[in-house]
């Protein structure tokens, strides 16, 4: 085993020899390698400016933009209006009807009374549940005119055009 500790302290002091000899030697290096010749400034400038034109030449639309069809500046401008359209507009119209209420009837509660039941509508609008007797508004447009077992009929207050909500199976 002597043999063994002997020859590793030998390789690895030889080693910490070697490290020590190579840092005491100085840095001066013998410059003797070719100069390589570079081209001259003229040439790469040459070769620059030759590139420079080759990308605007690139960059350089090929096609003019056509007029606009409208101006991205001025806004709500009156687009024109073709004369048949002119012509429909100038014609009087109907005037729009306006869509039913979105009013169901969802059920009719009943209480007995003296001078007969007492009915309470259930009547459902979207978002919404309206519990109202005869004589009640459902909204601040429509009021309740009658409540039958399973027809409830409203009246708008404005035009005082009946609706009839009648319950579906």
């Amino acid at each position: 085993m002597n043999l063994m500790r002997t020859a590793t302290i030998v390789v690895a002091g030889g080693a910490v020899a070697a490290w020590l000899a190579l840092a005491a030697t100085s840095n001066v290096r013998d410059d003797t390698t070719p100069q390589v010749a570079l081209p001259s400034t003229d040439a790469r400038g040459a070769e620059l400016a030759g590139e420079i034109a080759r990308l605007h030449e690139r960059l350089r639309p090929t096609a003019s933009p056509r007029t606009p069809g409208r101006d991205l500046f001025r806004f709500g401008a009156p687009k024109p209006v073709p004369a048949a359209a002119r012509a429909a507009l100038s014609e009087p119209s109907m005037p729009a009807v306006p869509p039913p209420p979105p009013f169901k009837l969802s059920g009719v509660a009943e209480d007995p009374g003296r001078d007969g039941p007492d009915r309470t509508a259930v009547i459902a609008a979207p978002g919404q549940l309206f519990l109202v007797k005869e004589g009640e508004p459902v909204t601040p447009r429509y009021r309740v005119l009658h409540i039958a077992a399973d027809v409830v009929e409203l009246v708008d207050v404005d035009t005082n055009v009946p609706l009839r909500l009648a319950m579906r199976p």
